[in-house]
């Protein structure tokens, strides 16, 4: 029973960090949907006013490699956790990236030191599609063998740096330690 009790609050969890998520980005001033006020599924300009502001674009691979490091780390520190509870962990460390992502200090650092120049934050809708994808990733990582995970983390990682010269590793690179050299190899495409 008492399992049984521990599986429907996990579960409940789920769409409680989500609802938290959206109700602190709203309150941070974050816009529903992009300015522009149309419909796009996916925005594929990394450079323009699109830029995560619909509900997928060029950086939602990153995304779901956040759902592959997750589940990872949370397999790996606490294994004897049941996956619905080590989901939510791996989601509220996404909420919690998603709305600092979002406070002025990381926009504002994004402008100087990457190449989104004029990022000016995520729309609540990118914010959330952005914690989906990492669900999806840390589902997949949970379902196929781990020399599959590797390969498609690093398919990622090769695709985004070849399709927009930036990945997650150069986000974080970037974020950490801005390096002139790099960032003009990115400002080139």
């Amino acid at each position: 029973m008492w399992s049984v009790w521990a599986g429907l609050k996990a579960r409940a969890a789920t769409p409680l960090l989500l609802l938290g998520q959206i109700a602190v980005l709203r309150l941070m001033g974050r816009r529903w949907w992009c300015k522009c006020n149309q419909l796009f599924f996916w925005s594929d300009n990394t450079w323009g006013s699109h830029n995560s502001q619909h509900l997928a674009d060029a950086y939602s691979g990153s995304h779901i490699q956040h759902g592959f490091l997750f589940y990872f780390l949370t397999w790996k520190l606490f294994p004897q956790r049941g996956r619905w509870w080590r989901l939510n962990a791996a989601l509220g460390l996404e909420v919690l990236w998603e709305i600092w992502e979002n406070t002025p200090f990381i926009i504002e650092r994004y402008r100087q030191d990457t190449i989104s120049l004029d990022y000016v934050g995520d729309s609540i809708a990118n914010s959330v599609s952005d914690t989906f994808c990492c669900g999806l990733g840390f589902l997949m990582a949970g379902s196929f063998p781990l020399t599959l995970s590797l390969l498609l983390y690093l398919a990622i990682e090769v695709t985004m740096l070849v399709s927009i010269r930036d990945s997650l590793t150069l986000n974080i690179w970037m974020l950490i330690a801005p390096n002139a050299t790099l960032k003009a190899w990115q400002k080139a495409l």
